[in-house]
């Protein structure tokens, strides 16, 4: 498995995976963006470049994360969030049918390791609060900013 870095607003980016697909994309603390980049990895950087720019809402890569069976149920249904639009830990119990699974639900999403491309940031309490977020709780605002449909204008 192969890693690049790459460079987004929100920092650089760690992208993994190989010619079977896509296995992991993660927000470093260190580093620079790679000069390199496979020929596998072509297809992911330029749709989180569409992404980041407002106009890509869906990714199409091929991907390939680790983990659990009940991990991949978990990630799996949160790519049926629509972009600019949120759901809860609760919701997304209720859609795997089983309402008692929330807090392996909110751990799953933890785990998630394809940051923005399953999108586990459009997950928030049920309360509206925003909830923990391995990227931090800036970078999920911004992204659930960036997402919205109506772009404020700031006032200061």
């Amino acid at each position: 498995m192969e890693s690049v870095n790459i460079q987004t607003p929100l920092g650089i980016a760690k992208l993994e995976g190989d010619e079977n697909g896509i296995a992991a994309l993660s927000v470093v603390e260190e580093g620079l963006p790679s000069s390199i980049i496979p020929f596998y990895f072509h297809e992911a950087v330029t749709q989180i470049n569409a992404y980041f720019s407002g106009e890509r809402k869906e990714f199409d890569l091929v991907l390939n994360p680790k983990g659990t069976d009940f991990q991949k149920e978990v990630w799996k249904s949160l790519q049926t969030i629509p972009y600019g639009k949120t759901s809860t830990y609760l919701d997304q119990s209720k859609l795997l049918g089983n309402v008692k699974a929330i807090r392996a639900v909110a751990a799953a999403n933890g785990k998630n390791p394809l940051w923005i491309i399953i999108p586990c940031h459009r997950v928030i309490g049920s309360d509206g609060s925003l909830t923990g977020y391995a990227g931090g709780l800036w970078r999920k605002k911004w992204l659930l900013e960036h997402e919205s449909p109506s772009h404020q204008q700031s006032l200061f």
